[in-house]
């Protein structure tokens, strides 16, 4: 790292050194080689450390807080070192309520399945009952969705929802994927929200799987998609043409919708692993006509193939990439379940 907080005494890297920038109360920031010190500030650094900061700042996190890296979003890393060094939620327990208590309400924005307007709804998260609520109207009785915590996840999704706040809540629905997209104006408030839903999901598992690890359970919490992006999609006959669509790679679900923000898939084909008779190929077969990008790629099921294109040769470097982790990995006891009911919709 090429930069250093001289009050903090951490050295840090050019990214995050613009978030230190911005609360400069607490963190002022020098260029390691190309900014003077003076000899106290020196000695400051050598007699504090990054190893020292973290046993100061990072006594008390959560299990279940997520602690962001390099390829999270802006988002994450600022509110991770606002936590950190400014509000000291991990020196102090007594600061983490908002998002340990296990219960917690607000309103929210909320993308219109319909029309596509955000408008703001009231969210409901409570652990007793194991589920995320929302309310179309303030004095509604009856939620307009309860999604249950056992199949929900989040993730955050700035430039799809294009704001930098934007966070991608999906659960099961009748065992499809529903995809709900929302944010909030405070980046504290968001990522409470976000934490709150990962500990929600940590007590559920807690208690569903009562041998198992902090360490096992932490990275079941929430997941990021293993990969997202356009390719063309053919039907089940392979005779009709191929159509664009917009795909996400969830785990072992790969969803294909019309568009990034639609509240449904219209299709989901489920992933297993090469013991199950799943192969993930490049190319598609000889006789096959009708895409208009050159890069095809054919996944072979117990059932059937699905036959797909991609515009560059570098995505569909990372599609196979992405299709054949899922192959190589064996299929856990839960995971022939989700096979056994996956409905693929054509």
């Amino acid at each position: 790292p090429d930069w250093a907080s001289y009050t903090l005494g951490v050295f840090i890297c050019l990214s995050c050194s613009g978030i230190h920038r911005n609360i400069p109360q607490v963190s002022k920031v020098k260029s390691v080689r190309l900014d003077a010190w003076d000899e106290a500030q020196v000695e400051f650094m050598a007699s504090h450390g990054n190893d020292a900061a973290r046993a100061k700042f990072e006594s008390k996190v959560p299990s279940f807080y997520y602690r962001p890296t390099l390829s999270d979003c802006q988002l994450l890393r600022e509110q991770w070192i606002r936590a950190k060094y400014e509000r000291q939620e991990f020196i102090y327990p007594e600061k983490q309520e908002p998002y340990s208590a296990g219960y917690r309400e607000g309103f929210l924005w909320k993308r219109g399945r319909d029309n596509g307007q955000f408008l703001s709804r009231k969210f409901v998260l409570t652990e007793r009952e194991g589920a995320l609520k929302y309310f179309n109207r303030n004095d509604a009785k009856e939620p307009k969705a309860v999604m249950k915590i056992e199949h929900l996840n989040a993730t955050f999704q700035p430039a799809k929802i294009g704001h930098p706040h934007g966070l991608q809540v999906t659960y099961l629905k009748d065992n499809s994927t529903r995809n709900i997209f929302i944010y909030h104006e405070d980046g504290k408030e968001i990522v409470d929200w976000f934490n709150a839903l990962r500990a929600a999901r940590f007590h559920y598992l807690q208690v569903a799987f009562p041998g198992a690890s902090d360490a096992d359970l932490v990275p079941k919490l929430s997941r990021n998609y293993l990969k997202e992006g356009y390719m063309e999609k053919t039907g089940p006959k392979q005779t009709e043409g191929f159509r664009k669509r917009w795909f996400t790679m969830d785990d072992r679900r790969l969803m294909y919708f019309k568009d990034p923000l639609d509240a449904f898939a219209r299709g989901e084909v489920f992933i297993g692993s090469k013991e199950s008779g799943y192969t993930v190929l490049r190319g598609l077969p000889p006789s096959t006509q009708g895409h208009h990008w050159p890069h095809g790629i054919t996944i072979v099921t117990p059932d059937r193939k699905f036959l797909f294109a991609c515009e560059t040769e570098s995505d569909q470097r990372e599609w196979v990439a992405a299709f054949q982790k899922a192959v190589d990995r064996p299929m856990l006891p839960q995971e022939y379940a989700v096979e056994a009911h996956f409905k693929h919709k054509p």
